[in-house]
């Protein structure tokens, strides 16, 4: 491979999706291909209708799309909502698509029963060619996705991709073809033609013969109209709701406490019993044996379990079986892990990149010949870099309430994977996915830490050998330190300057290549000789994918040493990026745009200095100047300016307030985040000591947004993460001199 273009063949780290697995396992469903539930031939409400519309006076038109007596329109979106946003913006696009009046769109989950797949999240990962079909084949492309997806429990929200795709080819589908099927119901029962109705405002008239009526009035006979799998969307000049910042349907729930997290269920007919859980310290170990007959004897406690894997407590309250558990003395089985510390992880890198070498480990992505221009280059500078352990952290703790009886299971949790749970939980308890119901409320934060489903395995365990409807929550102290994490990582970096300082060679390495492939590949650089590769090193902690997944390490690698080869070269760091970024016109334009909104070439007040990064990831191109003040001899963040191009944003206030918590996201890794071992087992265990930045440490923020044109759109809740570390670093390299190449950053300044 000579290009720029990363190859990736093992299974995403975000789902059980692969290329391979995909075309590989059921292109074929009973001798024909199943087309899908939002264009199928026939539109299958009926069998939805039960269980999505079942309501007095609604209608479902489309598998996305119901409409009640009232003409309040719902959008039946597959995403979660997690506080990002979501499912206002899903709606949005529907509804814009569909004319309707947004005071009278609501929006609901889709019901986790395999029903509802992310058919275009499936695309967009595995075949964005697929994307944008000729109408004779997209039935074709539908179908087959659609059955792929489900195979692989895809009803996942991660990767920034809900807008991107579910958003872009099924909400603005459905809500357009739901518009059409009206449409030609009214035409029908009017006798005038369709292309002479117009709608709006959830509204149609018909000027020449005087008729109007609400969507409401012609919905039970829009359903039975045939329904375009490709019908015309539109173009930007037409959008009324798209583009603009429409008020979040789930913030009034939000804010008058009505709205229901995973922690908050309270199963009608069920008298709950709640279970607190200690796992093994050290991944890989058991426990052998334990003393409970402290906790025996506590009030409220009904059963102490010894699951192998974990201890397990319940009791009539969660503090009581919190209390209880905490006074259990475990023995647990010996770790073979030779990582005892964080020294010893980072050895085990280092070992990995020192057998690689030069040119060694797993190609990702080469440009001309780099080993050659390194011998012509006039100088050559290199680095190591080094990203620590991380917590996913989210404000609402691990939870799940499990009832087993009767040979059925009912789960009710917060997660960003309802299929993948429902799959664990059937496989691990003995029972047909058929028999295990996911109820699917708002998720009180996940960065990813709720693509994982153990925890939804270990309620349905503990429910079913206690015989209790169980509330199953993990402390705080339980999730930071026995946990999913995003990996630590280590880099090698060597670049080959000419006689005026240009790159002409650049060479990576580093340990860990999970999600995206891309993301260690400078790629928007004209670097003309480039080698990437990944000399891949065990983890001694269990990898979960953290906002922005490769990003997060990456941009702080790649977008740091960029720095360095500038300053290298005695040359503006904004500029020296310009001059390498003439064939990448909109990251171009991404740089400049931040170069004039932070007064860029403008002296810095005595102590203070700015650093900037670019980097493009989930569709999205961010730039970032940070302003850090260094006269406390500590860095002290004053003003961020972020620049975004997602090609078009949905919604201008969502966009800005997801980069402004990836910024804030960020820069708590960069300066706090560190998770430490002792003997194998994490020496962090709450807030106390795994420090969040506070609220008089964040800096002011502005965000400007440019809309490019006619590409792709990007995404949000990701974007803003992987350029704040390295702006911050370089900034604080730009007053001091001082080149920060290991987070976080504050103990480097005690």
């Amino acid at each position: 491979m000579n290009d720029m273009s990363p190859e990736k063949t093992e299974k995403s780290k975000l789902g059980k999706w692969s290329r391979r697995g995909f075309i590989g396992a059921g292109v074929l469903a009973g001798g024909g291909l199943l087309i899908g539930i939002g264009v199928r031939p026939g539109n299958p409400i009926s069998s939805l209708a039960p269980k999505v519309a079942g309501g007095a006076g609604e209608q479902l038109v489309n598998s996305w799309v119901k409409i009640d007596t009232n003409n309040i329109i719902t959008a039946i979106v597959p995403h979660c909502e997690m506080g990002q946003g979501a499912h206002s913006v899903l709606g949005q696009m529907l509804a814009d698509e569909l004319d309707a009046d947004w005071a009278n769109v609501r929006v609901m989950q889709a019901p986790a029963d395999g029903s509802y797949v992310v058919t275009d999240t499936a695309r967009m990962f595995l075949a964005p060619f697929t994307l944008n079909a000729a109408d004779w084949i997209e039935p074709t492309w539908n179908g087959l996705f659609t059955q792929m997806a489900r195979m692989a429990d895809a009803m996942i929200t991660g990767g920034s991709s809900s807008i991107r795709t579910t958003g872009q080819f099924s909400m603005r589908v459905a809500g357009a073809s739901a518009r059409k099927m009206l449409i030609g119901a009214a035409a029908e029962s009017w006798g005038v033609p369709a292309d002479e109705i117009v709608t709006r405002d959830s509204m149609m008239s018909h000027e020449a013969s005087g008729n109007s009526a609400p969507y409401s009035e012609f919905a039970t006979a829009a359903a039975e109209q045939p329904m375009d799998q490709t019908p015309t969307l539109k173009t930007r000049d037409q959008y009324r709701l798209m583009g603009r910042s429409k008020a979040r349907t789930d913030i009034p729930a939000k804010i008058n406490g009505t709205a229901e997290f995973g922690i908050d269920a309270a199963p009608e007919g069920l008298d709950l019993s709640y279970a607190a859980v200690v796992r093994p310290p050290v991944p890989g170990t058991e426990a052998i044996s334990m003393d409970a007959s402290r906790a025996q004897g506590m009030s409220g406690v009904l059963q102490i379990l010894n699951m192998g894997n974990f201890v397990a407590v319940v009791a009539d309250s969660y503090w009581q079986a919190q209390q209880a558990v905490n006074t259990i003395a475990i023995e647990w089985s010996q770790s073979e892990s030779p990582v005892k510390t964080m020294d010893d992880q980072f050895a085990v890198f280092a070992a990995a990149l020192d057998e690689a070498g030069e040119t060694g480990g797993s190609e990702v992505a080469a440009r001309g010949d780099a080993q050659s221009a390194f011998g012509e280059a006039a100088r050559t500078i290199s680095a190591e870099y080094h990203a620590p352990y991380l917590a996913h952290a989210p404000m609402e703790p691990l939870n799940c309430t499990a009832h087993v009886a009767d040979g059925k299971c009912d789960i009710w949790t917060s997660t960003q994977v309802p299929l993948m749970a429902r799959s664990e939980v059937a496989s691990t308890i003995g029972l047909s996915t058929d028999d295990v119901v996911i109820h699917h409320p708002y998720l009180g934060g996940a960065f990813g830490r709720r693509l994982g489903a153990e925890y939804v395995a270990m309620a349905a365990r503990v429910a079913q050998t206690t015989g209790y409807p169980v509330k199953l929550i993990w402390s705080r102290e339980e999730d930071t330190q026995k946990a999913l994490y995003r990996c630590a990582d280590m880099s090698r970096l060597r670049a080959g300057l000419d006689e005026s300082g240009a790159l002409i060679a650049y060479d990576s390495v580093f340990t860990q290549r999970h999600d995206p492939a891309e993301a260690s590949v400078p790629a928007m650089y004209d670097i003309a000789n480039t080698s990437v590769r990944a000399a891949e090193a065990e983890l001694h902690l269990p990898f979960q994918a953290w906002r922005s997944v490769d990003h997060s390490q990456q941009g702080f690698f790649v977008e740091s040493f960029i720095d360095e080869a500038a300053h290298a070269a005695d040359q503006d760091p904004l500029d020296y990026r310009l001059a390498m970024l003439t064939n990448a016109p909109r990251h171009k334009a991404v740089l400049e745009k931040v170069a004039e909104i932070s007064s860029w070439r403008e002296p810095a007040a005595d102590g203070r200095a700015k650093g900037v990064a670019i980097v493009e990831s989930f569709g999205t191109i961010v730039a970032e100047v940070i302003e850090v003040d260094m006269s406390s001899g500590k860095p002290v963040m004053t003003d961020i300016w972020a620049v975004c191009d997602a090609g078009y944003v949905m919604n201008p206030d969502g966009f800005r307030n997801q980069i402004e918590g990836g910024i804030v996201f960020g820069l708590t890794a960069a300066m706090y985040g560190e998770l430490e071992l002792k003997d194998g087992a994490i020496v962090q265990s709450n807030f106390h000591d795994y420090q969040m930045l506070r609220i008089n440490e964040v800096p002011n923020i502005e965000v400007a947004l440019i809309n490019s044109g006619d590409v792709p759109i990007g995404g949000a809740g990701e974007p803003g993460l992987p350029p704040a570390a390295p702006a911050l670093a370089n900034a604080i390299f730009a007053a001091t001199g001082t080149r920060v190449r290991e987070l976080p950053i504050a103990k480097q300044f005690v």
